[in-house]
C-alpha cells in the first residue's frame, strides 16, 4: 500500500494470522493437502507442496501434522475433502478483491462472504471481474537491516539469479519479483550467496492501484480484517493504496 512497502503490508498480515496459531496451523494444513491432492505427493516433483512445506515449516508446525496433511491429500487419509477456488468482488471506492478459498462446503462459504463484503462496503462480483487486474509472481523480500550486499550488488545478484524485477521499498527492504516457476530457483541461488530471505511466496500483484483516504479507507482496512480471519479464505488481494494508517 501507497507509503508503505509490500513488506510493511505482509508483516502487518502475519502477525495477525501468527496471534492465532490454530487457525494458522488449519490452513496451512490445508494448503498441503490441495497441493498433494492436485499434484502428487512428492514435493521434488511438486513445486506447490515444496513451498507449502517449506510455509508449514517456518510456522513450526510438527513433521508429524505436516505428514499427516500429504496422507490425507494425497488419498491415504480418511478426512474432509477440500476445493480450492477464488471468489472476486469490489471493496469501498471500486478497489479490486480477489479471494483463495480452500473448504469442505462451498454455498455456506459463499454466503458467508457475501455477508462480509456487504457489511463492509463491499459487492462480491461474477467470477473474472477483477481477475486482469492482478498478476501471479514470485515475490522474495530481503530486509535491509540483514543484507551484507548494497542496492547495487543485490541488484545484480537478483538478476543473474534469474529474477524479473528488482525495486527498493520504503526505507527497510528490498523486493524481488519473479515468474512464478522461478521464485524456487532464485530463492536457492540467492540463499547460496548468503542473502537472507524474510519472505517467499508466489502471490498475486496489481497491475493498477486505488488509492482512498478518510473513511472509504478504513472501512476497506476493515473489509480485509474480516476477509482474513475467516477460516475458508487463505489470501486476500487488493490493489488498495493508502497513507493514512501506519499500520497498514
Amino acid at each position: 500500500m501507497s507509503g508503505h512497502s509490500k513488506w510493511a503490508t505482509i508483516k502487518r498480515k502475519k502477525a495477525k494470522v501468527d496471534a492465532q496459531r490454530g487457525k494458522l496451523f488449519t490452513r496451512l494444513a490445508r494448503e498441503i493437502m490441495v497441493a498433494a491432492r492436485q499434484g502428487g505427493k512428492d514435493p521434488d516433483g511438486n513445486v506447490q507442496l515444496k513451498t507449502a512445506i517449506q510455509k508449514a515449516k517456518e510456522a513450526n508446525i510438527p513433521n508429524e501434522n505436516i505428514m499427516r496433511a500429504i496422507q490425507k491429500g494425497a488419498g491415504e487419509l480418511g478426512g474432509a475433502s477440500y476445493e480450492e477456488f477464488n471468489y472476486e468482488g469490489y471493496g469501498p471506492g471500486g478497489v479490486a478483491v480477489m479471494i483463495e478459498i480452500m473448504t469442505d462446503n462451498r454455498n455456506r462459504t459463499a454466503s458467508e462472504i457475501r455477508y462480509i463484503f456487504s457489511r463492509n462496503g463491499g459487492s462480491l462480483g461474477e467470477s473474472g471481474c477483477v481477475a486482469w487486474v492482478f498478476q501471479e509472481k514470485g515475490l522474495l523480500v530481503v530486509e535491509k537491516a540483514n543484507c551484507k550486499y548494497n542496492e547495487d550488488d543485490l541488484m545484480l545478484l537478483a538478476i543473474e539469479s534469474g529474477a524479473e524485477d528488482f525495486k527498493v521499498s520504503d526505507d527497510d527492504s528490498y523486493e524481488i519479483t519473479t515468474e512464478p516457476g522461478d521464485m524456487t530457483a532464485v530463492k536457492e541461488s540467492l540463499e547460496k550467496s548468503d542473502v537472507e530471505i524474510a519472505y517467499a511466496e508466489v502471490t498475486k500483484l496489481p497491475l493498477n492501484t486505488v488509492k482512498l483516504e478518510g473513511q472509504e479507507a478504513e472501512q476497506m482496512v476493515k473489509l480485509i480484517d474480516s476477509l482474513e480471519e475467516h477460516d475458508d479464505v487463505q489470501n486476500v488481494y487488493t490493489n488498495f493504496e493508502t497513507d493514512m494508517l501506519a499500520d497498514v
